[in-house]
């Protein structure tokens, strides 16, 4: 049997799998936000609910402050530049074993294991980090509105209501003045933002 013989069956076989490869690089692509690189809304919901199995799940709801001042004083090129600088700095903050997405607009949601109980402190580093200037344009910078909810706290509740709880926090920290992340309260929902969902680029 000729050497190209031999070759002929594995021809297929290749083919398959370099087709593979390009289909799954094609499919992970289209999960991740092309400005930032976070999870897309779907892709981050369905690994959210993996580790909210974790009796430790915080879930944790960020908005961007003044994002459309930004864009109105510096251009939407440093608005996308902000919003992709505060992705790269709430994934960081979120590892080990955490998940980010963007939601939508200014708007990102997390969801982190609480391992050693520590989760308020490391928000208001968070907080203080992601208020920090963009690397590349100093005077490109805002605060960071931040809500969240221990999954412990609220026994039986899927994501979306403790995403509505984070909401009703993040919210309450940007009407205090950002005095810096806001834990949600125990008892049931208020209700009153749960229809201010995220996709709101340029809100205040």
């Amino acid at each position: 049997m000729s050497t190209l013989a031999a070759l002929l069956p594995a021809v297929p076989a290749v083919g398959w799998a370099v087709h593979a490869r390009w289909l799954h690089s094609r499919l992970t692509t289209a999960r991740r936000d092309p400005l930032t690189g976070l999870w897309t809304r779907d892709a981050f919901t369905r690994r959210a609910r993996r580790l909210l199995r974790d009796p430790r799940a915080v879930v944790v709801l960020a908005d961007v402050d003044h994002f459309k001042q930004i864009n109105d004083t510096h251009g939407h090129a440093a608005g996308d530049a902000l919003l992709a600088t505060i992705a790269g700095r709430l994934a960081h903050g979120t590892t080990p074993r955490g998940v980010v997405g963007r939601l939508g607009g200014d708007e990102f949601a997390a969801v982190v294991i609480d391992r050693d109980a520590t989760m308020p402190d490391r928000l208001h580093t968070l907080a203080r980090v992601l208020a920090r200037p963009v690397d590349t344009a100093p005077d490109v910078h805002t605060t960071v509105s931040l809500g969240w909810v221990r999954a412990a706290d609220h026994p039986g509740e899927d994501l979306s209501a403790l995403l509505r709880r984070a909401d009703e926090a993040m919210y309450a920290a940007k009407r205090s003045g950002r005095s810096g992340p806001r834990r949600a309260r125990l008892g049931r929902l208020l209700g009153s933002v749960a229809g201010r969902r995220p996709g709101r680029r340029g809100a205040a």
